[in-house]
């Protein structure tokens, strides 16, 4: 058995969509190298940091991602094998670019309760003057309405407070 921490750049840009690894990121990988009866078997963890945009308000975000792995690397000849020992090397780069890939977020976010983009002026709503938007469907005017004089004082709280 053998042990490495390696730290390497990603040969090239991984990901496809709205976040990536881009090429020459740090990628910092522990690996378990073990001889086993079918040939050897590589686990470990792999580090980094992906790159893209909030999925909802369109913000640069920069977030790190950590993906374990273990494949076996079987020796030449046997016929179920995806991966395969060349030469007495291991080639890790499939097994980890698969990994990181699978593990990249479908729709990133900043942040969990991200707010998005305003639907009817496309600003940030976080970033936004504080005034109630005007109802897009004019039959939910009433339940809008409801909200307001829920949130003013009542009667009976002004009396105990004179």
């Amino acid at each position: 058995m053998r042990e490495h921490s390696l730290t390497i750049p990603a040969p090239e840009r991984w990901g496809e969509g709205i976040v990536s690894v881009e090429e020459g990121r740090d990628l910092e990988l522990e690996v378990r190298l073990e001889s086993v009866h079918e040939g050897i078997l590589a686990s470990g963890t792999v580090d980094t940091i992906y790159d893209g945009v909030c999925g909802r308000c369109l913000r640069d975000i920069s977030q790190p991602v950590e993906v374990e792995f273990q494949e076996l690397f079987e020796y030449p000849g046997q016929e179920t094998s995806d991966f395969e020992l060349q030469d007495d090397h291991v080639d890790l780069e499939t097994l980890v670019r698969d990994a990181i890939v699978l593990s990249l977020p479908f729709q990133p976010v900043c942040s969990p309760d991200c707010p998005g983009l305003d639907p009817a002026t496309g600003d940030r709503r976080s970033e936004s003057s504080g005034e109630a938007p005007a109802p897009v469907d004019p039959r939910w005017a009433a339940l809008q309405e409801l909200t307001h004089t829920e949130s003013a004082p009542s009667a009976v709280q002004s009396r105990e407070e004179s």
